[in-house]
């Protein structure tokens, strides 16, 4: 059992700075020589050394940069710090350096691209923080964190966290978790680590520039300020002109600062603040013409001229980490949160095949205003239960929430309606009394206990337990009428786990899990949905998963069904108007594998397969009842797959070859509406210019396919599609001093 902590109370502050000295090589960030001969037990291929500190503790962690990093404890998928061959669920832990090395910039790219069953649906409307795992989608059933504090989420919307700079790794849970993190999470989490303050000096500068105008600098920089007082400093920007015209440019800004005072060699206090700013594409997609991308229009972006859409995220965190005894834990978390965001664009296009013309819609302009304050605290406690070996955690969780909503869809705005030809058009204006003018403001208080125990049956065989009970509190004002309403929710959710060892490097694992997802966005809800039930799931999962060839290998086997009542779905072509669906399942196998093949290859691989469908889902369609029941649920693909390839082909070079499979899509109920399946081919190229320096190539999209990240359908007919990223190519520079 590992519990985050630091040394006992006789090992002082030089005996933990030598601890820190001794990981210190991989604090530059950067690799050895490529195809150097490793130590015993390690694989070469561009294994770097990292130097991290826990997401919530001050102690020193590993994750690894290659592998499944199996043996790293995390605090994603349980806050005793288990390891994945510790914990009973599907664990995935993804190193920045990974992320960054594979040349994914976002958030979105590094889960998608290296977890296991993790596709994205992003879209200005969602943030581009919007993912699909396990048969669920959307931020609502696959909750977000940032070193392990959730924010709620508002109109369906996340915008930060974004980019992977000042990631020192992003812990992926698939499967149920409120029983860990309240509502909102039963597809799974997905929290992001930061770098976190180090004694030991850090010093990384990375340029990068690529196709499209893309320019990118960034920042890493940490290190001790005297014997008590750390801090680490992460700084990253990106702009770009975009594959878009016009309004397809994109700019934005990342910073991360944290000051860590080590007040005795048991008692730290950590005080970050992280900034994020985005400026992203102004584009909401392509139209379908008779039901595919013309090669003519693949590159058109029908927003008007001035259209803005601007995030700007303020984290502020306080953590205290005590450790009075070898045996005893206690954090605590305090943090305030602070979004401010920004639409004013037209977002719907479709092409009208009686007139020839794209028909734009959705004269939009929205802004949002969110400010979450809260605490977190949690005690974790090893000691004997019943005579056997047990560790305990509880802890509670308490925040309040304002958000409000600014809207035009009382104005001409939302009623508007445009057409402009297919190409040689004029994108125009936005109308001048179209704006929007304050609409309803709410105010949500949420608190929670939860509490998690394993118990140590034997050397092989553990049992872990969990539970956690959320209470909420929404009032809501309408701006405009001064009507208000008030709602309250309470919600369960438990996890029961066996764990066998049959050796000490593979471990057996069934689990039972419960969630609950909000009534769609639940700061955000509306009168009209306030009489919806709380959507209720469960899992029954099993699996394996296991290190083998002195950590050279590693593998990972799981088999799930999940259930899950009173969903809530958007109804396509009304994106504002929400229907409760009876019942929804999704079965499904994963599988992940890791293997260092030989000094100079290694494969890294996973997929996952499964069935979703509506179970029960009855509407209304023209004074008719219609069944879904069946029917593959919006936005979901039954089959995900990826594949990373290293080659170690000449010392100080390596080659990489990363190939991703999503599989087909609908963007309606009735399945109609298809999207079909994408293969996407990433190469790069690294060589170790100095012991210091690194230069790196890297081309996304070879065989530049076209293909659809979200889409729209009204009655049955694919209207538009987001598209993803075509080919392009970049050149980055990164050195430490």
């Amino acid at each position: 059992m590992f519990v985050f902590r630091k040394s006992p109370r006789s090992c002082g502050r030089t005996t933990r700075r030598l601890l820190l000295a001794a990981t210190a090589f991989a604090a530059s960030g950067l690799p050895r020589e490529a195809g150097a001969q490793p130590a015993a037990g390690e694989p070469s291929s561009v294994l770097l050394d990292t130097l991290t500190v826990s997401g919530d503790g001050v102690g020193p962690t590993r994750a690894a940069p290659v592998g499944l990093n199996l043996r790293t404890p995390d605090r994603g998928a349980s806050r005793l710090g288990l390891t994945p061959l510790e914990t009973p669920g599907s664990v995935d832990i993804i190193s920045g350096e990974t992320a960054r090395l594979r040349g994914q910039d976002t958030v979105a790219e590094a889960v998608t691209q290296n977890a296991t069953g993790i596709t994205t649906i992003a879209s200005p409307g969602n943030g581009n923080g919007a993912f699909t795992s396990r048969g669920f989608s959307g931020p609502n059933s696959i909750q977000q964190l940032y070193d392990g504090t959730r924010l709620f989420v508002g109109a369906n919307t996340v915008t930060f966290p974004f980019d992977t700079w000042n990631v020192e790794r992003i812990e992926v849970l698939r499967g149920p978790a409120s029983v860990l993190y309240g509502d909102g999470a039963i597809g799974g989490v997905i929290n992001v680590v930061t770098k976190k303050p180090t004694f030991t000096p850090v010093n990384v500068v990375r340029a990068g520039v690529g196709s499209d105008g893309i320019a990118r600098l960034a920042l890493d920089s940490g290190g001790p300020i005297g014997d008590a007082v750390a801090y680490r400093l992460n700084v990253s920007g990106n702009r770009a002109g975009g594959w878009m015209s016009p309004e397809g440019d994109f700019r934005n800004l990342a910073v991360s600062g944290a000051l860590l005072l080590q007040a005795t060699p048991d008692l730290a206090f950590t005080l970050s603040h992280d900034l994020g700013y985005q400026e992203p594409a102004r584009y909401w997609g392509t139209p379908l013409v008779e039901g595919r991308i013309l090669d003519r229009i693949r590159f058109s972006n029908y927003n008007v001229r001035d259209s803005k859409i601007t995030w700007a995220d303020n984290w502020t965190q306080f953590k205290t980490e005590w450790t009075p005894s070898a045996d005893v834990t206690i954090r605590n978390t305090a943090y305030r949160l602070q979004s401010r965001r920004h639409w004013f664009d037209v977002e719907t296009y479709a092409f009208n095949r009686t007139t020839g013309l794209v028909d734009r819609s959705d004269y939009t302009e929205i802004y949002h205003q969110q400010e979450q304050v809260g605490n977190r605290f949690d005690a974790a406690f090893k000691g004997t239960l019943f005579g056997f070996r047990n560790d305990f955690l509880a802890g509670f969780d308490v925040n309040h929430v304002d958000f409000r909503h600014t809207n035009n869809f009382s104005t001409v705005g939302s009623g508007l309606v445009t057409s402009v030809p297919l190409v040689g058009y004029d994108p125009g204006l936005f109308p001048v009394n179209g704006r929007a003018s304050p609409a309803y403001a709410t105010s949500t208080d949420q608190a929670s206990v939860f509490a998690e125990n394993r118990l140590i049956l034997s050397d092989r065989l553990s049992f872990l337990s969990g539970v956690r009970f959320d209470a909420s509190n929404l009032q809501r004002e309408n701006l405009v009428s001064t009507a208000q309403f008030e709602k309250a929710y309470q919600g369960l959710g438990y996890r029961f786990g066996l764990v066998f060892n049959p050796t000490p490097d593979t471990a057996l694992y069934a689990q039972v899990a419960t969630a609950t997802d909000p009534v769609n966005s639940l700061i955000t809800l509306s009168q009209s949905l306030s009489g919806f039930k709380l959507s209720t799931g469960e899992q029954v999962e099993v699996g394996a998963k296991g290190v083998f060839w002195d950590g050279r290998g590693e593998w990972t086997l799981a088999g799930y069904r999940i259930v899950k009542d009173n969903l809530i779905s958007a109804v396509p072509g009304q994106p504002n108007v929400a229907t409760q669906v009876g019942r929804q399942s999704s079965t499904g196998v994963e599988a992940a594998f890791s293997l260092q093949v030989t000094p100079l290859w290694r494969l890294d691989a996973n997929l996952a397969l499964l069935r979703a469908q509506y179970d029960a889902f009855d509407q209304t369609v023209d004074g008719a009842t219609v069944s879904y029941a069946g029917k593959q649920p919006i936005d979901v693909p039954e089959r995900v797959a990826n594949l990373w390839v290293n080659y170690a082909f000449a010392p100080r070079w390596e080659a990489r070859v990363g190939f991703q499979y999503v599989g087909e899509v609908f963007s309606d109920f009735g399945n109609t509406a298809r999207r079909p399946a994408y293969g996407l081919v990433n190469l790069g190229l690294d060589h170790q210019v100095t012991p210091a320096s690194r230069l790196s190539f890297r081309v996304f999209n070879l065989f530049d396919k076209v293909y659809a990240i979200s889409g729209n359908a009204v009655d049955g007919v694919g209207t538009n599609w987001l598209l993803g990223r075509p080919r392009s190519v970049e050149v980055a520079f990164t050195t430490a001093f």
